[in-house]
């Protein structure tokens, strides 16, 4: 009782004058404080939404936390001009979301609002601004502001606040900040941190019944004018990362603006588009899984895992099988920093990037997870194994490693006690002497190393001594702590050269850390913002690149330039950028289309010889053996430099092949080269022979060099397909003199 009293005196004290003349968050604090508290006490509904009325009756009453207006000449977006709390704000509840773009609890928080969006229009009292007040020197650039915005799909008015003065008048203390203004200018709440959406909707909806009761909220409209409304479609939008396949020659691209993943072939041929272009979070064949914002990818043989970021999930595509499926989290962020559960019960949060990893089992048993809402490092189970000084992990069993799951740069030789900070790209170095895994964390601005053999955690680069700060970044080359990088979002292995490459995203740079020596090095980019190829790799310039991978034994890396929207191709032996082209018909210059699974063969030129095979006769549930014979024109060769592939396709009858198109490279034509056709065992009706169709193009010059050329046939192959399934198989030999 005697609490109880104190806390009445303070809050009468407090709103009648005795500690109300600041107008910040500091002056607020003491009084919401006591209500936090009724809060927490209260034990049901409506008692909580009586004390936030009683609370906001007795701010009514004062002026004196008015908050001080948007300085002039900020830079605005997805408005027709500035907004100011006394001509376009005034009579409104108004949400400010103190934000910085890098932050992933700022990304966590974005669903709570588009949540009240929802719920409560301009016209029914609420704005929500976002206040972008920059960490990084790279945030307070206003393109770079826009691009978060649109990777966000961020509809509301933002400011770019780029000095934070705003931020300082209030007395903001930490990223995410949500402050409630009411519709005088005064402030009524502020919430800090992140999962507060049940109190965000109770300050919310209590506070428009109540203004609204009292005749104080207007329905005018706030002019909006969508940035993204301005701009053109593009093939790919905020490519987040990119793997390959080198067995295969393939390359995986997590599309991630437009919620899509994307399997190409090494000359840009997209075989396989999935998910797109709204975002969703369903399981099943290629044409119906969707994802959202989708990021980490690893992609061998036919089977693709992604990390489904913002649906805070693990997903399986099975290319052969056509499925998609859920291996681990629960479709919402998860707080757990243990974990142990099977994966479809594991509740993640917001996994960032994978890695194929190898503890104590059979190879590429687990997958590796940067957590970046977590700030920690988890193993993903595909095989029984086992972490180093664990007890063993059944298959499918999703658990912590590394990071306590407090935002820091601690290093320690324990791994459950070592601090990550966004933990955003792995490479794995399994190979002796390096045994570890090397993570990008980008809020602490540094590359990290995990032991495979007991999870100890050390500085490679950047960073500083300090585990608590996160402000030491920078564009430094140097060694160890003396480098500076600025919030890398990328690293990819070279085992051949002993080198790892970095995608120091902020300074718009590629860089190349020799574990060896420690020694941190630029590789390609200017260290400004630009898209410009060439004509060396530090005259080319990148716009915040996410991701990396490396292809041609080292000599090439893959970097998905996320900002230009483009996937570009670093040949470190003639130092040169170009664009890695990708070919979709129905995409190009245009939004991207709801996909029917992969995409559609590649035309063939007027000069392909075209050759109808007389009708086959097969049953249902045999394998039909393509054997292609392919003679070259004398004196030439097959060129590694424009791989020559085939596809297979079924026009019309699409089922035959399980609704996609099938593709292998050919690398040798010295012998037949088959590719089997498995048929299904249940047949869907049709009107006519379906066929089989097998393309070739290829590429071949001159044995002793000089002329190049590209050669293209085709050959129909008509099935006539009984009624009783059998087993077996049926070889037709395809032959063809260019």
């Amino acid at each position: 009782m005697l609490v109880q009293n104190v806390a009445l005196t303070l809050l009468n004290e407090i709103v009648g004058g005795k500690m109300a003349s600041k107008c910040n968050l500091s002056a607020l604090f003491p009084i919401q404080s006591q209500l936090d508290d009724a809060l927490d006490n209260a034990t049901n509904q409506q008692e909580k939404e009586n004390l936030v009325y009683q609370y906001l009756k007795k701010l009514d009453d004062k002026d004196d936390l008015r908050i001080p207006d948007f300085d002039e000449g900020l830079e605005w977006l997805n408005t027709e001009g500035p907004l100011s709390f006394t001509r376009e704000l005034a009579g409104k509840v108004v949400v400010l979301d103190f934000f910085t773009y890098c932050c992933i609890n700022c990304i966590h928080i974005l669903p709570d609002l588009h949540q009240l969006e929802k719920k409560h229009s301009v016209k029914d009292g609420l704005v929500i601004v976002g206040v972008h007040s920059a960490k990084f020197p790279n945030e307070k650039v206003l393109q770079n502001v826009q691009s978060a915005v649109l990777r966000y799909n961020i509809t509301h008015p933002v400011v770019n606040d780029g000095d934070a003065r705003l931020w300082h008048e209030l007395e903001v203390a930490c990223w995410p900040t949500l402050v409630l203004i009411g519709p005088r200018g005064n402030l009524l709440f502020s919430l800090v941190g992140e999962g507060h959406r049940e109190r965000l909707a109770l300050f919310t909806n209590t506070s428009l019944r109540h203004y609204r009761d009292q005749v104080l909220l207007s329905d005018h409209l706030v002019g909006t004018k969508l940035y993204r409304d301005s701009l053109p479609p593009s093939l790919l939008s905020f490519p987040g990362k990119v793997a390959v396949d080198s067995s295969r020659k393939r390359l995986a691209i997590a599309d991630t603006g437009h919620h899509r993943v994307l399997v190409v072939s090494s000359i840009g041929l997209v075989l396989y588009s999935i998910g797109g272009p709204e975002s969703g979070r369903k399981d099943g064949n290629l044409d119906e899984a969707t994802f959202c914002s989708p990021q980490g990818i690893v992609i061998k043989g036919d089977t693709v895992f992604v990390a489904d970021t913002e649906n805070h999930l693990i997903r399986k595509i099975d290319l052969l099988e056509g499925q998609v499926s859920t291996l681990a989290g629960v479709g919402f962020q998860g707080t757990d920093m243990e974990g142990g559960a099977m994966g479809p019960q594991q509740p993640i949060s917001s996994p960032w990037d994978l890695a194929l990893g190898t503890a104590g089992g059979e190879e590429d048993n687990m997958l590796w997870v940067a957590m970046a809402g977590t700030h920690q490092i988890w193993a993903l189970f595909l095989e029984n194994g086992k972490l180093p000084k664990r007890s063993e992990s059944k298959a499918g069993t999703c658990v912590r490693f590394a990071g306590s799951g407090n935002e820091e740069n601690r290093n320690n030789a324990y791994p459950q006690k070592a601090g990550f900070a966004q933990p955003s790209g792995l490479a794995p170095a399994p190979e002796e002497p390096w045994g570890c895994l090397y993570v990008a964390d980008s809020e602490s601005s540094t590359v990290r190393s995990l032991a495979l053999k007991d999870g100890a955690v050390k500085l490679l680069v950047g960073g500083e001594r300090d585990p608590l700060n996160l402000f030491a970044f920078g564009d430094v080359d140097g060694k160890g702590v003396d480098a500076k990088l600025q919030h890398p979002l990328g690293v990819a292995w070279a085992p051949d050269q002993g080198l790892l490459y970095v995608a120091d995203s902020y300074n718009h740079k590629i860089k190349v850390v020799d574990p060896k020596t420690r020694q941190c090095l630029v590789v390609a980019g200017t260290g400004e913002a630009g898209d410009v190829l060439g004509p060396g790799l530090t005259e080319s310039s990148f716009n915040e690149p996410g991701g990396l991978c490396v292809g041609e034994g080292g000599r090439v890396l893959y970097v998905a330039d996320t900002n230009n929207h483009h996937l570009k191709v670093l040949d470190l032996d003639t130092k040169t950028v170009s664009l890695f082209p990708i070919s979709l018909e129905d995409a190009v210059d245009s939004a991207p289309t709801k996909s029917s699974g992969p995409c559609k063969v590649p035309k063939l030129p007027k000069s392909a010889s075209r050759v109808k095979m007389p009708p086959l006769a097969v049953s249902p549930g045999q394998t039909v053996n393509l054997e292609l014979v392919l003679s070259l024109p004398e004196g030439t060769k097959l060129t590694e430099d424009a791989p020559s592939f085939w596809t297979l396709s079924a026009e019309g009858n699409e089922w035959l092949v399980g609704n996609q198109v099938v593709t292998g490279d050919i690398q040798n034509l010295s012998q037949p080269l088959s590719i089997p056709a498995i048929l299904p065992t249940v047949l869907k009706a049709t009107e006519a022979s379906p066929s089989l169709t097998l393309s070739v193009w290829v590429y071949c010059c001159l044995a002793g060099g000089g002329a190049c050329m590209m050669k293209a046939a085709s050959f129909t192959q008509p099935l006539q397909i009984g009624s009783t399934p059998r087993n077996g198989s049926v070889t037709v030999t395809l032959a063809h003199a260019f």
